[in-house]
């Protein structure tokens, strides 16, 4: 028996001799931002290259380290900001540079919040290596939570805010080239998710997993130097550097066919929000629905197998999320 393929002037609609799958057809994005803080670092913006980061626009640090301002570093984009590359005062082996946010969410009109940077790790010349982090912390001063970019391997972990330290994202970086991050985070669900250069490095993962407020203090550049006392030059470039809230539109309730079973029971794969409950309808006629399943994508998907698929000659499925 073949399996089901997508028709090809609709699909969403997924068509086998004897199974029919009707997708939701709603839209998945976050819309309507409003910028809460960007800035370009630019001479224009009173920014002076003569001076460090911390202590120009708001801009604050903790630790010790070199900071301070370039141009074009990146071609054409004028100023950038950069932490690393100067020795830190004895003593010190990290370096947090941030402009205070301070935002209490909108959970019922914008509960997403996005920061977005262009970043570039530039590699040691003197054979030490060192970590770069984008921190999030509340207003509160705690750290919800890291994405670290490990200069040693070029490979990108993350941590919470639990006790399980640094875990690997599977993901690489590649020194002296720009790359665009941007982290989403949905206050209203506490989660999280990030993506460098589109592709996907983190998802639906907790703002925090210890109760903490779940507001924004701050995205903090961190310089953290792997071996005290013996830091790299090494050094992490940054760049519009932006903060936007933005509203929540539905997400798509997607079905998958995921073939049949050896007896014939047919097998579907649900995707949708994190933690909402949906439910799977069937019918052979599109005018009765009947409900076949019902669940809690509790991580944003849940498999359902028909065992009574092989009581149909023809059968359609739809899928709509439910309170």
């Amino acid at each position: 028996m073949k399996l089901p393929q997508f028709n090809q002037a609709n699909p969403c609609l997924l068509i086998s001799p004897l199974l029919v799958i009707i997708c939701s057809s709603v839209q998945l994005h976050a819309s309507n931002p409003t910028n809460i803080y960007s800035t370009g670092f630019e001479a224009a913006e009173a920014y002076n290259r003569n001076f460090d980061l911390v202590g120009q626009n708001g801009w604050v640090g903790a630790g010790s380290g070199g900071n301070g301002l370039v141009t074009n570093f990146f071609p054409g984009l004028g100023q950038q900001a950069y932490i690393g590359f100067a020795p830190p005062n004895p003593g010190y082996d990290m370096l947090n540079v941030w402009r205070p946010i301070n935002l209490v969410p909108d959970l019922t009109n914008r509960p997403i919040v996005k920061f977005s940077v262009m970043m570039e790790i530039d590699d040691s010349t003197n054979g030490q290596y060192d970590d770069f982090y984008w921190s999030v912390y509340n207003a509160q001063g705690h750290r919800l939570f890291t994405l670290d970019f490990d200069n040693f391997n070029t490979r990108i972990y993350y941590a919470l805010d639990d006790t399980n330290g640094f875990i690997s994202t599977g993901k690489f970086f590649t020194n002296n080239r720009p790359h665009s991050l941007v982290i989403a985070m949905n206050f209203t669900s506490n989660k999280w998710s990030a993506t460098l250069d589109a592709n996907l490095l983190v998802t639906n993962k907790s703002i925090t997993k210890v109760g903490a407020s779940l507001n924004l203090g701050d995205v903090d550049a961190v310089w953290f130097i792997f071996t005290p006392g013996a830091p790299g030059n090494n050094f992490m470039l940054f760049d519009n550097y932006q903060i936007t809230a933005e509203s929540l539109l539905p997400t798509p309730v997607r079905l998958q066919s995921l073939g049949r079973t050896g007896d014939g029971q047919f097998i579907l794969r649900l995707t949708g929000d994190a933690g909402c409950s949906y439910v799977i309808e069937g019918t052979t006629n599109l005018v009765n629905w009947s409900a076949l399943k019902t669940n809690n994508a509790t991580d944003g998907t849940f498999d359902f197998v028909d065992s009574a698929a092989t009581n149909f000659s023809r059968r359609f499925y739809r899928a709509r999320q439910v309170p």
